[in-house]
């Protein structure tokens, strides 16, 4: 699938390998590249990213994937549901560190590694860059581009597309920012 990929996408898996090791993670995350879709330049999901704002709001972006992480990765609509079940997540979050020390919920799996310095994709950012091609192939396209990247983010249920939506850039306001509102199916 990679030899799909435009210049500008394997930027972007490039820059969000690049992110996780310069950030001591394990693997490759969905908010990694999402982080490095930020750090992308003259591209049309950098335009549709400027265009929604969210480029200068990456300080908001990365409070709500710190406070996500706390959360042992859980969505603020997960923690809305456990609060509907009368659990409060906050007050489990909190005895649980003070038993254990911060950030104790933090996922920090070991992955296999197959040579030293390789770091894997999560199940979760996999299933992303599956879903670019998804919606390259919906679109007509024959090559998976950042854009496709930035639509694959917003579709998946999750941490980055719950944090994507609250600062306004959905699925449908990605799409409208980058293709005018030419929607196909996807």
């Amino acid at each position: 699938m990679f030899e799909r990929f435009t210049e500008g996408a394997r930027g972007v898996v490039t820059g969000a390998v690049g992110r996780s090791e310069r950030s001591g993670a394990d693997t490759v995350t969905d908010e990694h590249l999402l982080l490095a879709l930020l750090d992308q330049r003259g591209t049309r999901a950098s335009f549709a990213l400027t265009a929604l704002g969210i480029t200068d709001r990456r300080d908001s972006l990365e409070e709500a994937f710190a406070r996500a992480r706390r959360r042992g990765g859980l969505t603020q609509a997960d923690a809305d549901a456990l609060a509907g079940l009368g659990i409060d997540l906050g007050e489990i979050v909190s005895k649980v560190e003070e038993a254990h020390g911060e950030g104790a919920l933090r996922v920090a799996r070991k992955p296999r590694r197959w040579w030293p310095g390789h770091r894997g994709f999560t199940p979760a950012a996999k299933a992303t860059l599956e879903k670019s091609l998804r919606i390259a192939v919906g679109r007509g396209d024959r090559h998976i581009g950042d854009a496709h990247l930035l639509l694959a983010l917003t579709a998946r249920p999750g941490v980055v597309a719950e944090v994507l939506a609250d600062h306004g850039a959905t699925y449908a306001a990605v799409e409208r920012a980058m293709f005018g509102g030419l929607s196909q199916a996807s």
